[in-house]
Order: C-alpha cells, then sequence, then structure tokens
C-alpha cells in the first residue's frame, strides 16, 4: 500500500495532483481545500490512500494522516465508496465528522452531497465507536493571495471556491450564491482575506443550508 507521497507539484487541477516522484508523475484524487492550498513547482508531501479496483489503482491525497484514516474508516459503512468518502472529508472536518456522529447531528451529515437521511443514519449507526471522540482539525492552512485580473467586484479566491462546490455536487446556482454570500460577508474585511479553506468551508455551509 502506498501511505505517502513526497515529490514535486507539477499539475494542480480542480480535484487531483500530479506529483512528480523519482521521475514518475503520480496522478492523486484530493479534497478541493487541499487543491487550493497547494502550488506547481513546491514541494509537498501527502497522506495517501490507494483504492484497488479491478479495472483501476486510484490514489487519494490528503495534507494530514487524520483525514486519511477518516476518510478509510467511512468506507466501511455500506454504500460509501471513495467518492463519497472524498465529499465527506471535503464538507466536514475529521473533527466535525466525529462529532457528528457521537451526537448523531443528523444535519451536518445531510449537507453532504449525496447524502440523505437514511444515509446519515446508516453513518451514525455503523461509525459509533469506530471514530475517535477527540481528532483534529488538519493540517496548519497555507495564506490565500490575491490575484490581480478578473471582476474586479468578486475577490480572487470567489471562482476558485465556486468550482470547488461545483466539484462537489452543488449545481453552478447553487454554487454561485453560496459563494456570493461568503464574498458579502467579508466585503467589508479591511486586513488580508481569511486562508482559501477557511473561505471554502463558510461557502460549504451555506450551500448545505
Amino acid at each position: 500500500m502506498i501511505a505517502s507521497l513526497s515529490g514535486t507539484i507539477t499539475h494542480v487541477g480542480l480535484d487531483h495532483l500530479v506529483v512528480e516522484v523519482g521521475g514518475v508523475g503520480m496522478r492523486v484524487l484530493v479534497p478541493p481545500q487541499v487543491a487550493a492550498e497547494v502550488r506547481t513547482g513546491q514541494e509537498a508531501r501527502l497522506e495517501t490512500s490507494l483504492v484497488v479496483r479491478e479495472d483501476s489503482l486510484t490514489l487519494f491525497g490528503f495534507l494530514d494522516a487524520d483525514t486519511r484514516e477518516v476518510f478509510e474508516t467511512v468506507q466501511s459503512v455500506s454504500g460509501v465508496g471513495p467518492r463519497l468518502a472524498l465529499a465527506l472529508v471535503a464538507v466536514l472536518s475529521p473533527a466535525e465528522l466525529s462529532r457528528a456522529v457521537h451526537t448523531e447531528d443528523l444535519a451536518a451529515l445531510t449537507s453532504v452531497p449525496g447524502i440523505g437521511k437514511k444515509g446519515a443514519q446508516r453513518l451514525v449507526l455503523e461509525l459509533v465507536g469506530k471514530l475517535p471522540a477527540d481528532l483534529g482539525g488538519g493540517a496548519a492552512p497555507t495564506t490565500t493571495e490575491q490575484s490581480a485580473g478578473g471582476d474586479p467586484s468578486e475577490p480572487a479566491w470567489a471562482p476558485q471556491v465556486r468550482d470547488a462546490l461545483e466539484g462537489l455536487g452543488w449545481n453552478t446556482a447553487q454554487a454561485t450564491k453560496a459563494t456570493r454570500t461568503v464574498v458579502e460577508q467579508h466585503a467589508q474585511d479591511t486586513g488580508p482575506p481569511p486562508e482559501l479553506p477557511v473561505l471554502l468551508r463558510e461557502a460549504l455551509r451555506e450551500a448545505a443550508s
């Protein structure tokens, strides 16, 4: 099993990275928060999980071991495959997911695209005792940088947030509305913008409300 990768990031997509390791480019599927935090040319280490199927070998990557462990654990629930597991860890941090399971917070669980009430109940039932209650919140985020160009009335981070929401399953109208709400919430900020992972999480909550 490939448990981690360290190398140079040669490509950053909305939902994947290409990491060059020993002259070989490894394609790794990641949550949008991870793709938002890294840059081409950057040296990075990813905690990884290899999903083996009859016709494919797929690597999933995360910035911390807690998220990887949760990603693997939730796949023990019937009906939860790697794509839905990826959406779960994208919308909810390890600590938030663990808390939702332990408190039977179905509203938090159904905020994830693809999970309805019955699916949330199944998650609670099958994950009790499997997720520790003291999971951390993940790796420290990097700082968001504003870039020139684009719509001057819209922050440079807004298209990334909107695209991430669409990649997780919300339609364009829902993603646009949630992103616009977050933009309005920070319109009066005078200092640097929050880190992109923070903005993504705020938009995810808006989209799920």
